[in-house]
């Protein structure tokens, strides 16, 4: 099989290009110039070699047609064929399109569009409208590293504002690029300017998140109450205050907003998702999120993306992560690790602490000794019921699993999709689909063999930061992949179901908690099985309970944030959890768990904002 060719440079494009031009070849000439345009969108030769097309074409226009699968450099050219043709304005609306296809692209950064006369020759209404184009295809903020390709739209708005400086809808719309790319005092002052010369609902609105991007949110929200006063039915904006007031702290104002608007329209998708994130953050009953995951499920067609679900679910344990594991042996890891690999010289455990963290412990610090003073009972080498799933076999006090190890395709598999934070339990489900086609035995081999990390820059940062959290990342997605097992078979009497069960009954380990959360995302994605899972949980959690009455259960906690993730678990087992998770001494440490996962949320995440509406 041959090999893919290299890709051509801009200035190979370009000689291409000027060959085709010189043979008469139009059409291989615009195909190379567009070619080149994508590679080097403001290099002069480019610019030049295009005016040479054009000419020799009568205007160039027909060389760069559009269709539903136009080459985004033959929309580029295009564009700039029709501001050369005296259309600009239409050359801005390709412009625009292309950014938002490639935000990072300096498309616009062209003499034509930063010419302080371009303003002036158009139609400061059109004007306004391709500035809105602009807000809508760049994010709100934009970061300051993809500020440079928007600037010349901006520079495009301060001609325009100078040469219609009465214009109330285009200093709305200028307003809201300039506070997209941190220029907040003038976002202010256009903003604030527009509305003192035709006040309107938009202009408001324009103003209010002005104000509050400046930090001054008393008036901010005057600005968006005038807007509801201009127009009480858009809803959106009941939903903008909610949100205002309830990042200041000012909950309950918050939500009678809220239940204002779901007065009027109680299907509204930003009243719904704001209502239940913020009746979550004031009582912290997940049923809030679980009927925001039905809602979000039942109406696939919202006005536009929301980020309330994930953002409340964001950094909680089981709703948005994996909890990192406690317990003296991973305590133990973590010191080693802090000191270069140099282990303490021993561990003494008063008690076998679970198979996979004294696996995993040992093979991440080979020089670590660990002495098992005592098995405490009840037994922690047997499963909490009976079991044909059994997993691991014990030599005295150690453990060696009783299944063969997966197939490497089932290891990469997991290798490529595991990763300790998703946005919410439904969105960890549908990720996990792509383990959907693994064979039962791999998914279970997985459980007990869980692959190297992967060679990224996440498995580089596990590998240093805390092992046993990628081991807990494989097990959880093996489990994941579990509910994509034969999904044809009804839930009740499915192999997936009983499979899961026995692994929550097995051994106290690594596994239980995984499996459980398995059961608990089943919960999350289908209101059919809530009531069984609920069920499950709260026998698992009263087991948990009674045992730690008589020796540690360093799963204990972690099954704890597991109930209170649990949909329609009921009011026993939601206290039950509460009293393990203030109870640490017999229940494991959270604290350290906390600081655990600190450490490496500063690498992993990148901070998500929630948008704004378009404006």
């Amino acid at each position: 099989m041959s090999e893919e060719p290299p890709a051509l440079t801009a200035a190979e494009e370009l000689a291409l290009a000027r060959l085709a031009l010189d043979e008469g070849d139009l059409t291989h000439a615009a195909d190379h110039l567009a070619a080149a345009l994508v590679l080097a969108p403001t290099l002069p030769d480019t610019h030049e070699t295009l005016t040479r097309i054009a000419a020799a074409s009568g205007g160039g226009l027909d060389l760069f047609p559009l269709g539903q699968r136009a080459h985004i450099g033959a929309v580029v050219a295009r564009a700039h064929l029709l501001a050369a043709a005296g259309r600009p304005a239409e050359g801005l609306d390709l412009l625009v399109a292309a950014t938002g296809h490639a935000p990072g692209v300096d498309w616009a950064a062209v003499p034509w569009v930063t010419d302080p006369d371009l303003a002036g020759r158009l139609d400061p209404e059109r004007c306004a409208r391709i500035l809105m184009q602009v807000c809508a295809a760049a994010p709100d903020p934009v970061p300051r590293i993809g500020r440079a390709p928007l600037q010349p739209y901006l520079t495009l708005a301060r001609h325009a504002v100078a040469a219609y400086p009465r214009h109330a809808l285009l200093l709305g719309a200028a307003s809201a690029l300039a506070r997209r790319l941190g220029e907040v005092t003038l976002a202010v002052t256009w903003a604030s300017r527009g509305v003192r010369l035709a006040p309107s609902k938009l202009g408001e609105v324009w103003l209010g998140y002005a104000y509050r991007s400046a930090g001054r949110t008393r008036e901010a929200l005057a600005a968006l109450e005038r807007a509801v006063g201009h127009d009480p039915d858009d809803l959106a904006v009941y939903a903008d205050i909610a949100g205002t007031l309830a990042d200041h702290g000012r909950l309950d104002q918050a939500l009678g907003w809220i239940d204002r608007a779901l007065a009027r329209d109680p299907t509204f998708d930003c009243a719904v998702h704001t209502a239940h994130r913020l009746r979550f953050l004031r009582d912290g009953d997940v049923g809030h999120l679980v009927a925001l995951a039905d809602f979000t499920r039942d109406h696939p067609d919202d006005s536009h993306e929301h980020t309330d679900l994930a953002e409340s679910c964001r950094s909680r344990p089981w709703l948005g992560q994996v909890t990192p594991a406690t317990g003296a042996m991973v305590d133990a890891l973590r010191r080693a690790l802090a000191a270069d690999g140099l282990p303490d010289a021993a561990v003494h455990l008063d008690s076998l602490e679970p198979p996979s963290a004294m696996r995993t412990v040992t093979a991440a610090v080979p020089g670590l000794y660990v002495e098992v003073t005592g098995v405490a009972d009840p037994d922690p080498r047997e499963p909490r019921r009976a079991t044909e799933c059994r997993l691991w076999r014990y030599d005295g006090t150690t453990a060696a699993p009783t299944l063969p190890t997966p197939s490497t395709a089932a290891a990469d598999r997991v290798r490529q999709l595991a990763h300790p934070a998703w946005p919410h339990p439904p969105a960890a489900y549908d990720a996990a689909v792509g383990l959907a086609t693994l064979d039962l035995a791999d998914l279970l081999g997985l459980l007990v063999h869980p692959p190297e990390p992967p060679p990224t820059a996440l498995g580089r940062v596990l590998t240093g930061q805390d092992p046993s959290l990628w081991v807990r990342c494989a097990q959880v997605w093996a489990c994941l992949g579990l509910l994509h097992h034969r999904t044809d078979e009804e839930w009740a009497t499915s192999t997936r179901r009983r499979v899961l069960v026995e692994l929550i009954w097995g051994v106290e380990d690594w596994i239980t908690e995984a499996a459980l959360f398995a059961l608990v995302t089943a919960a999350w994605v289908d209101p059919a099985v809530r009531a069984d899972v609920a069920g499950l949980v709260a026998e698992r959690l009263a087991d948990v309970a009674a045992v730690a009455q008589d020796r540690p259960v360093p799963i204990a906690v972690s099954l704890a944030h597991l109930a209170l993730a649990t949909p329609a678990v009921d009011p026993t087992t939601t206290a039950l959890a509460h009293r393990l998770l203030v109870a640490p001494a017999r229940a494991g440490r959270p604290g350290r768990l906390g600081r655990a996962w600190r450490r490496l949320t500063t690498v992993l995440r990148r901070r998500r904002r929630r948008p704004v509406r378009p404006g």
